[in-house]
């Protein structure tokens, strides 16, 4: 199994930790990877953009001048899409932009993302992360102690709403826990922090 040193909120080691084979010493697989994120952002848009097309634009319906006899292009109306306030030729319309992966493949490319922190040296376990009371001051001297980056991915074991409060005012710092878990937010960020109870919790549920 691979190990790391199991660290305090004071950022000094207090022990050693062992992470699972199955989440943190698989085969890296990219294009699984790809795929999840790539379906992870699609499935954030909106998908409510919309334009007019030739045929729904208010006006047009007088010919602009003859057939013949002009020495211009022959047009019927001025609502045509190389005019202005014409319609659009390929107008956007609403749509699903949703695109489904199959379970295994998103299994897959969650053990390749922690699989991928580990090795990059990019994940830090915590013993215990939790606050008495919501201020940002206290999570921000935790991630100094820590010696993290910018960004970076704060994991617990189930929700916590006064860390929760206490971190968002943090810029690019991430707080998440074991069932809102994804790739994206594993890649994007350039630490891994999570507790040793959350590495258990997602033994529990991914690893199978």
């Amino acid at each position: 199994m691979p190990i790391v040193p199991l660290l305090n909120t004071q950022g000094a080691t207090v022990g050693e930790f062992e992470l699972p084979d199955e989440l943190f010493a698989a085969e890296i697989n990219v294009p699984a990877m790809h795929l999840v994120v790539r379906s992870i952002r699609a499935n954030k848009r909106q998908g409510t953009k919309s334009a007019l097309t030739r045929t729904e634009v208010r006006g047009g319906g007088r010919k602009i001048y003859r057939q013949k006899g002009t020495g211009n292009a022959r047009h019927h109306g001025n609502r045509a899409p190389q005019f202005r306030h014409g319609g659009v030729v390929f107008a956007p319309k609403p749509r699903d932009f949703v695109v489904a992966v199959p379970r295994k493949i998103r299994r897959l490319a969650l053990r390749s993302a922690l699989t991928s922190k580990y090795e990059a040296k990019e994940i830090i376990v915590l013993d215990n992360l939790s606050i008495t009371e919501p201020k940002t001051r206290r999570v921000a001297e935790i991630l100094k102690n820590l010696g993290s980056p910018r960004k970076a991915l704060l994991v617990t074991d189930t929700p916590d709403s006064l860390l929760l409060r206490a971190s968002r005012n943090i810029e690019n710092v991430t707080l998440s826990h074991i069932g809102s878990l994804n790739v994206y937010d594993i890649l994007a960020h350039d630490q891994f922090i999570i507790t040793q109870d959350a590495v258990k919790r997602a033994e529990e549920v991914f690893a199978s």
